[in-house]
């Protein structure tokens, strides 16, 4: 059973993983700035708050994470898997990624020289991770924050990506529209315009599903 305390633990857990406070991260979710301050945890008569169910939803929605994350940040996961062997994936960072030969027609990891990272949650055949380079995407994704990445999951408008082009140019971006014949990326850092890129041109698209600094 998660208690309180461990629920808010997993909340400030997943705006450390993202390099934000946790008003920060109530506004990116489009919540109201306070809804996560410490002063909204206990009430004037001494009960506990909890976080609403909506909110969570809606963090983990705005921060691509999985639930499964967000209760391995409570501690509840470690807890109750003590005896489980921990998982990894494959890393590499972004500018190696486009060099040639990481990666398969597919877009699963291929060849030599993958590093790796612990993966906090079970995961899916095929992820991995990629390190972020450069600041289209702060202040979400930091340069050197890793991204974990499943080529098998459905992307949607709205969602954080990683293309890659067809000639070799990888980047970690939010999917804004597509069309039959076009992608229009977004960045978070405003001082980067939008991409629109011809879907000939994409070898593939992957969702990112967490992150890690």
């Amino acid at each position: 059973m998660l208690s309180h305390r461990a629920v808010w633990d997993g909340i400030d857990a997943l705006a450390r993983r993202h390099g934000l406070s946790v008003s920060a991260l109530a506004k990116l979710a489009g919540l109201d700035a306070t809804a996560f301050n410490v002063s909204k945890r206990i009430s004037k008569d001494g009960r506990e708050r909890w976080p609403s169910t909506e909110s969570i939803a809606k963090v983990l929605e705005a921060t691509s994470e999985s639930f499964d994350v967000f209760i391995a940040g409570t501690g509840a996961y470690l807890q109750s898997n003590d005896n489980q062997p921990s998982r990894s994936v494959p890393l590499l960072g972004l500018a190696q990624a486009g060099t040639g030969g990481f990666f398969d027609s597919a877009g699963f990891p291929a060849g030599q020289g993958w590093d790796e990272i612990a993966l906090p949650a079970p995961g899916e055949g095929g992820i991995y991770a990629l390190e972020v380079q450069g600041d289209s995407m702060e202040p979400l994704y930091r340069e050197g924050d890793r991204i974990v990445v499943s080529p098998t999951e459905q992307v949607r408008r709205g969602d954080r990506v990683v293309v890659k082009t067809n000639d070799g140019e990888v980047m970690a971006k939010i999917l804004h529209r597509q069309t039959g014949k076009q992608i229009e990326l977004h960045s978070i850092n405003l001082a980067y315009p939008p991409r629109i890129l011809d879907l000939a041109d994409v070898e593939w698209v992957a969702r990112i599903i967490w992150a890690s600094q």
